[in-house]
């Protein structure tokens, strides 16, 4: 029956296109976008009248940056089906993301229409509206929201955001008042007052909202350049080149940062500094005509002569009737010793000052200019995730076991086998243990299998090779039990991600030998349980991984102490294992015990994990 999964499938295939479906979306879940394609390719082939297997690869082609090839894909699914909800949904975010607002709310309308009290489609119909500048409708979908909860801290910014782009900031203003009332932690919503009471001129208030933004923790570079426009609006010069630099940090490809600091430090009189932001700032922004503007007045101060000329020139290609621009250019021509060209400048203005005497010229504005791009609510329409949310269903090996938490994001994942194992940053792609050097001298496998906790993902031709393998080996288990080929296959099984035909092939090896300490382990590490650690360990004591997993394991069961102690273990058996000491390290801090953690934490990085020295860092502030 494992012939099925091969790339040339066979007629039997017909009956399983469901299961087919599901592998794939169990692989979109993993984030494995190039294997789920492969899937839900062969289901296409099979039954191209369905809808699903087209939405899913369209969100596949999504997240891997093909947005028309997801559309037409979308486009045979919502032929196919017609009152498929999230098939609307996603080709919206699609034309959203395309730049075709009026596309995306008509199928943001639809999918509306199938749910209309869906949060997600509100607020990014609500977002497309607001782009073609249709406020008031924008409005109705926002309202609409609040009625439902009228205590939600991202509505009342986004309905800020809304009021902003439509020019009512005094509106705004008071949304995002009401989002820092029932939110007062979220960066975001003391980010947006911040930035309203500025546009508004209230620096003082401005001032302090910008900093609880930033204390705590915006890494958004925007509330630093505003806090450090109003600190030089406030002469804190020392402060506001502070911002600068730190926002320069963030975004050091945001050209208007660079500007700015380049008006403080040209203020203060370090024309040179001054120079080298004016220099980057055209470097990422040619176009940007008020920057030749102060770059040409640096450089009279430098008495850079031919410079300065050529930066007012430019500025009067694009204003002709700029008048300082003349005299400036005059002014830099008169130092060269060119009196007849310093003439003509002059003549010129005066003839332009003449003519517009009575008229208001367009001067180009040189001041200090605001940061007004105001970010979207990382909780509202800028997220991709209802496609998930709206399915449930989708397979995931982690979901089968009794786990309550997820481990520390910065904590090492469990080891597995593989075939691909990643170059950490201690430079090991795998570790050893002769069990698994062992089991590669069979020679059953088509590579070496590696212990590893951090696997590459797999090209197209990966893919295919693998599937291929499994033909093979299915071929030859038609030919007799054998508990080695149950257990090779099921590792090209793990590795294509169709986790419930691993398992079964597992349990099909472990029945035929119940000793198969690799087959417990396997299993264990796509279905987590500690009787199948517990087993591995019975059968192979000296086993420091199983140790590793199974600690891992007991923290996601909140045991902490039980982790502690399988980390101790693993490290007694390898005490090179560097990835032990930093998931303990984590533990210790976790409970309290800093001490302890902070030891741990700086032995992994004397071992090569260079993340403990970032983690010591952020501990010891």
């Amino acid at each position: 029956m494992f012939a099925l999964w091969c790339v040339v499938m066979t007629v039997q295939a017909q009956f399983n296109t469901d299961r087919i479906t599901a592998i794939g979306r169990n692989a979109l879940y993993y984030e494995d976008y190039v294997l789920s394609i492969q899937y839900f390719n062969q289901v296409i082939k099979i039954k191209p009248y369905l809808a699903e297997p087209y939405l899913y690869r369209a969100v596949a082609k999504v997240q891997l940056g093909d947005l028309n090839g997801a559309e037409r894909d979308l486009n045979v699914a919502i032929a196919n089906s017609p009152f498929l909800t999230s098939a609307y949904y996603t080709r919206g975010y699609v034309y959203r993301q395309l730049q075709q607002p009026e596309k995306a709310e008509k199928d943001f309308s639809e999918a509306l229409n199938l749910n209309p009290d869906n949060k997600t489609y509100l607020l990014l119909r609500a977002d497309v509206r607001a782009q073609q500048k249709k406020y008031d409708s924008a409005l109705e979908d926002i309202n609409y929201l609040l009625r439902k909860d009228p205590k939600s801290a991202s509505f009342h910014l986004e309905k800020g955001i809304i009021l902003m782009n439509s020019e009512d900031t005094n509106g705004a203003l008071e949304s995002f008042e009401r989002a820092v009332e029932y939110d007062n932690q979220g960066a975001a919503n003391w980010s947006a007052k911040g930035l309203a009471n500025s546009m508004l001129g209230n620096d003082d208030q401005a001032l302090y909202d910008l900093t609880q933004a930033i204390g705590l923790g915006s890494e958004w570079a925007g509330d630093y350049i505003n806090r450090g426009i109003i600190q030089y609006k406030k002469h804190n010069f020392r402060s506001a080149l502070s911002d600068y630099d730190k926002a320069i940090q963030l975004s050091p490809k945001d050209s208007k940062i660079y500007y700015n600091r380049g008006l403080l430090r040209q203020e203060l009189g370090d024309y040179n500094r001054a120079m080298e932001d004016y220099d980057y700032a055209l470097q990422l922004d040619p176009q940007n005509k008020e920057i030749y503007y102060q770059r040409g007045t640096v450089n009279l101060q430098l008495r850079q002569w031919k410079q300065a000329r050529a930066d007012f020139d430019s500025l009067i290609a694009t204003y002709p009737y700029f008048m300082p621009a003349y005299y400036l250019a005059a002014q830099a021509l008169k130092e060269m010793g060119d009196e007849k060209s310093a003439f003509l400048y002059q003549h010129t203005a005066k003839q332009i000052e003449e003519e517009q005497l009575n008229k208001k010229n367009k001067k180009v504005n040189v001041g200090v200019q605001q940061a007004k791009n105001l970010r979207k609510s990382t909780k509202g329409a800028d997220r991709f995730d209802g496609l998930i949310a709206d399915n449930p269903q989708i397979i995931s090996h982690s979901e089968e076991s009794s786990v309550g938490s997820e481990l520390p994001p910065d904590a090492f994942a469990s080891f597995c086998l593989s075939y691909y194992g990643q170059v950490m940053s201690n430079g090991r792609k795998s570790h050893y243990h002769y069990l698994v050097e062992n089991f590669n001298k069979t020679e059953e496998l088509p590579a070496p299998l590696h212990l590893t906790n951090s696997v590459l993902s797999l090209t197209a031709e990966m893919v295919s090779t693998h599937f291929n393998q499994i033909d093979i080996l299915t071929a030859r288990l038609d030919n007799g039990k054998d508990a080695n080929l149950y257990f090779v296959r099921a590792i090209e099984f793990a590795t294509v991600k169709d986790y419930p035909s691993a398992v079964e092939d597992l349990n099909q090896a472990i029945q035929l030998r119940p000793d198969f300490t690799l087959a417990y382990f396997c299993r264990a590490c796509i279905t987590p349980t500690l009787t199948d650690y517990d087993k591995v360990i019975e059968l192979q004591p000296d086993f420091a991984y199983a140790y590793f997993n199974r600690g891992n394991l007991h923290y996601q069961l909140r045991e902490y102490q039980a982790a502690i102690d399988d980390f101790s273990k693993s490290i007694q058996i390898e005490p090179d294992l560097g990835e032990a000491y930093y998931n303990r390290g984590l533990i210790y801090i976790l409970i309290g015990d800093k001490a302890k953690g902070m030891e741990d934490l700086s032995k992994a990085g004397e071992l090569g994990i260079y993340q403990a020295y970032e983690k010591m860092g952020n501990n010891e502030k």
